[in-house]
Order: structure tokens, then C-alpha cells, then sequence
């Protein structure tokens, strides 16, 4: 046992350098990989993915953070963990938005195949 090691003074040792340290403030740093825009929606800071495209791979295809990679070789895996911690802490606001698109393309598309809409389009283009 070492001089200042008693075992009288151990154990109050061991409680004040605990006690001590946590009377210090702490400050802690976060490096943001995400940005959100003026909608809510999520970006991987300094790209121009969406959080919401990289859920849709590791959802839709069960994509590993090293496939997803594999598919956006410009985004690091520190920032496609990122986007995945973003989302699995903001899963329903991501999921609403997910939904939301989804409905709008659907608005879209039957828009689209709207045979009127087409016809239109076509004397449009053929005016041009």
C-alpha cells in the first residue's frame, strides 16, 4: 500500500476526487454534420444529400452504412452515421416527412396520367 493509501483515507480520497471533479463545469462540443433548411428538412452539412435519401436506402434496401457509402462515395461514413443518428433521434419528424413525399408524388403521378392533362401537354409541345 502506498504512503497516502491508508484505509482510513482511502475511501475519502477516492470521495473527494469524485466530488471535486464534478463541482468543474464542463463544456462539451458537438460537431454538427446536419443542417436543416428554412422547410425542416435535413441536409448532410456541405453536400447536397438529403438525410431523408440515405434513411430511404438503409430502409427500403436494408443498406449497411458501408453499402450506403458504396452508393454516395462523396459522403464520408462519419457523415452517413450522421444522417442515421440524426434520423433514429428524430424518427417520427423524419418518418412524417417521408410520408409527406410520398403522398405528394402520388398526387403527381395520378396528376400526370390524368389523360386530359396529357392531351394538353401534347398540344403544348406541339405548338412549340
Amino acid at each position: 500500500m502506498r504512503p497516502w493509501e491508508s484505509e482510513a483515507t482511502r475511501p475519502a480520497a477516492i470521495s473527494l476526487a469524485y466530488t471535486e471533479a464534478r463541482r468543474d463545469r464542463v463544456t462539451a462540443t458537438f460537431a454538427t454534420q446536419i443542417e436543416l433548411d428554412d422547410r425542416g428538412i435535413a441536409w448532410i452539412a456541405g453536400t447536397k444529400v438529403k438525410v431523408i435519401e440515405v434513411v430511404l436506402d438503409k430502409i427500403a434496401n436494408g443498406s449497411s452504412p458501408e453499402e450506403i457509402h458504396f452508393q454516395h462515395p462523396n459522403l464520408s461514413l462519419a457523415q452517413i452515421q450522421g444522417a442515421l443518428t440524426y434520423y433514429y433521434e428524430n424518427q417520427d419528424k423524419v418518418d412524417e416527412q417521408i410520408r409527406h413525399g410520398l403522398e405528394e408524388s402520388d398526387m403527381l403521378a395520378a396528376h400526370l396520367s390524368d389523360a386530359e392533362f396529357r392531351r394538353k401537354l401534347g398540344n403544348l409541345k406541339r405548338s412549340l
